[in-house]
């Protein structure tokens, strides 16, 4: 035994990430006396400025957009109780196809090698029991997503160490519950092209792949405030057009795929840790 506390460690790629995917989790194992990193690795510069500018149009700066999703950052962090957070400070690389992927600092442009070192160190650090990140494709293809895919991956295997890994995810019968909640909410949204339709419908997994399913319900409130803090970006976030009672609803249970276990943790789960306490 240690006196060292059970950690959890969240790679992210943007601020507010962490409450989409994780502001459940990350808020129930602080409840329960259990270390939260965040590690955000971009600082969020390609976010829409004062006043919903995007990106690329006149008077969006993306130095003081960064400024500004830095503190927000920080009260979501409040929000969820997190114990530790840790910034990469990349460029953000902006959507795929964008000219922002290819700047110079810009995380997608950053060597894989470079950003998996910086983060190991971090890793050896805090030496986290669990791991968690996005999958090969980012969940949904964002260049920053799959870049912090890719040096979480690299920078386990620079470590000596053994955590429970973990990708976010999301079931397809949850999917289908999104579309009906976001044409329930946006009646005025367009129908997506065929090919916006068919990637769609590739997001997430079939119930029966996702292997951890973990009850939030409790902390629900604690989430939508999380997303709430991220106020410079909330045309984005459909989740707040909901209200804080129908997203308890729809966003009770955050779901995973266990990559990497040396625990011993049966299969199907309900708990990031099990096996470890």
């Amino acid at each position: 035994m240690t006196d060292r506390p059970l950690t959890l460690m969240a790679v992210h790629a943007h601020p507010d990430d962490e409450a989409t995917g994780t502001g459940g989790v990350l808020a129930r194992y602080a409840a329960e006396g259990i270390r939260t990193v965040l590690v955000t690795c971009t600082d969020g510069g390609c976010g829409d400025g004062p006043g919903g500018v995007k990106p690329g149009d006149p008077g969006h700066d993306p130095g003081a957009v960064a400024t500004m999703r830095r503190q927000e950052l920080k009260a979501s962090c409040d929000v969820l109780k997190v114990s530790d957070l840790e910034m990469l400070d990349y460029a953000d690389s902006g959507m795929m196809g964008w000219p922002s992927n290819d700047a110079p600092g810009s995380f997608w442009r950053t060597p894989v090698e470079e950003g998996a070192a910086r983060l190991a160190e971090l890793m050896r650090h805090y030496r986290p029991d669990v791991v968690v990140t996005y999958d090969e494709n980012g969940f949904y293809g964002h260049p920053d997503h799959i870049q912090a895919h890719r040096i979480t991956m690299a920078a386990l295997e620079m470590t000596a160490l053994t955590p429970k890994v973990y990708w976010t995810t999301m079931p397809r019968s949850m999917m289908r519950r999104f579309g009906e909640t976001m044409r329930e909410f946006g009646e005025d949204m367009p129908e997506p092209d065929p090919a916006e339709a068919a990637a769609m419908a590739e997001i997430g997994l079939p119930d029966d792949e996702i292997t951890t399913w973990v009850d939030t319900t409790a902390f629900s409130g604690q989430k939508f405030d999380s997303l709430a803090a991220h106020a410079s970006q909330g045309e984005n976030i459909f989740f707040l057009k909901m209200g804080k009672e129908r997203f308890g609803e729809l966003m009770g249970v955050e779901t995973f795929v266990r990559v990497k276990d040396t625990a011993g943790a049966a299969v199907t789960e309900d708990d990031l840790f099990a096996g470890l306490r």
